[in-house]
């Protein structure tokens, strides 16, 4: 398995309004060939500091994910969303290989 972390801070009064966002997501990565779970994180200490967690049955899948239509539709409606301070967050991503579980 394989999972892909991206994590980004954002204003702490605008992070319901992002955490409402991603409950209304999409969910275009849910048919993805591989794809297992999502998950969005909130720091408990930090409210600002979000994690969105993807586990994929493979590293490939999750590739093949990256270079999808779908994964290209989503992120551009990102960077048209009207809010431009959080249009422009760029998130620090790490991607593991799952070993034991």
């Amino acid at each position: 398995m394989y999972t892909v972390f991206s994590t980004f801070d954002v204003p702490e009064h605008k992070a319901d309004e992002v955490v409402s966002i991603y409950r209304n997501r999409s969910k275009m990565v849910d048919t993805a060939p591989g794809f297992i779970d999502f998950m969005l994180l909130q720091n408990d200490k930090r409210k600002g500091e979000l994690t969105v967690q993807l586990i994929f049955d493979s590293k490939e899948n999750y590739l093949n994910w990256v270079r999808s239509e779908d994964f290209k539709k989503i992120h551009d409606l990102e960077k048209k969303y009207p809010d431009r301070e959080l249009a422009a967050i760029v998130p620090k991503v790490t991607q593991y290989k799952i070993v034991a579980r």
